[in-house]
């Protein structure tokens, strides 16, 4: 069963009672909140992903919650809890959809150590991985959405989970994070694309999530060999570049991307090493014209 085949009262009544379980790539969580903008998020933009029985194993158990007392009705606001617990300062609840997602990027990073995760998007074209390392507002999301609207197939907008020798990245699909000019950029890109609410006024300003496409979902057993790492950066009005990046330099750029790099020592560096030597390394620079950006990749990737 996927998300989209239950009923709206039964995932409401699972997200407010059981829990909902969730298949994400190699892990399962169980989500639990009362808020509608998490329900109606999940039927949206998890539409396609497994739905896990009650008695299956779940690695995370997460809940969006309001806080007790008067938070809950005045400027309500929203908890993320892990395992019961609460790990962040609450946000206001209209924003409960967009801590969710962060909440469950906060789980893997902080828990999935049999991988090396690197804060990269990850995209796959021919059973070839591309690394999409960068720091925010670099355009990294945006690029990547403009490429799985042309085909490419998402491992993840946000963690790429390498095997610890280096070899294979593991796909975990999930939602595509826009922010701000991006979201219209990408809806007019990409006509398509099923894109959430937009959430004004958060950290990152306003925020809106991507649907990943079903054959990403189901696909998600298959890993991919890392191919190509490349270093975007988005320039408004910029001429579009895609020049050769040395090795080393690519390494330190993935070193100080890498969230759990130093909890591996030896292993990490091996595992970041094999992974750069087997991988064409670039710098991109683009000034917004995706299909120009997307026709670029598509020429290294069929070469």
């Amino acid at each position: 069963m996927i998300v989209a085949e239950l009923a709206a009262a039964e995932l409401r009544r699972r997200l407010t009672g059981p829990g909902l379980r969730l298949r994400l790539g190699p892990v399962a969580t169980e989500i639990r909140s009362p808020f509608a903008v998490v329900a109606s998020g999940l039927a949206l933009l998890y539409a396609k992903h497994e739905v896990l029985g009650a008695g299956d194993f779940a690695d995370f158990r997460v809940a969006v919650e309001p806080p007790f007392g008067v938070r809950r009705f005045v400027a309500p606001q929203a908890l993320f809890k892990f395992d019961g617990n609460t790990r962040f300062r609450p946000l206001p609840a209209a924003q409960a959809f967009p801590l969710l997602e962060w909440g469950l990027n906060w789980c893997i990073t902080m828990h999935c150590h049999q991988y090396l995760i690197i804060h990269s998007a990850v995209l796959e074209r021919n059973g070839r991985a591309l690394l999409l390392p960068a720091p925010p507002g670099s355009g990294k999301s945006t690029l990547c959405a403009a490429l799985v609207a042309r085909g490419w197939r998402l491992l993840s907008d946000e963690l790429a989970l390498v095997e610890l020798d280096g070899t294979r990245v593991v796909p975990i699909p999930r939602p595509i994070s826009l922010k701000n000019r991006s979201i219209d950029t990408i809806a007019r890109f990409w006509p398509d694309a099923a894109i959430g609410d937009v959430v004004p006024d958060t950290l990152k300003g306003s925020v809106a999530h991507v649907r990943p496409p079903a054959d990403s979902v189901q696909r998600a057993r298959e890993s991919a060999v890392p191919a190509w790492v490349v270093l975007p950066r988005y320039e408004n009005g910029a001429a579009m570049e895609l020049a050769a990046l040395p090795k080393c330099d690519a390494f330190m750029r993935l070193v100080d991307s890498a969230f759990n790099y130093s909890v591996h020592g030896r292993a990490g560096f091996d595992a970041l090493a094999a992974l750069v030597d087997g991988s064409d390394c670039y710098a991109f620079t683009y000034g917004g014209a995706l299909d120009e950006a997307v026709a670029a990749f598509d020429r290294f990737a069929s070469s």
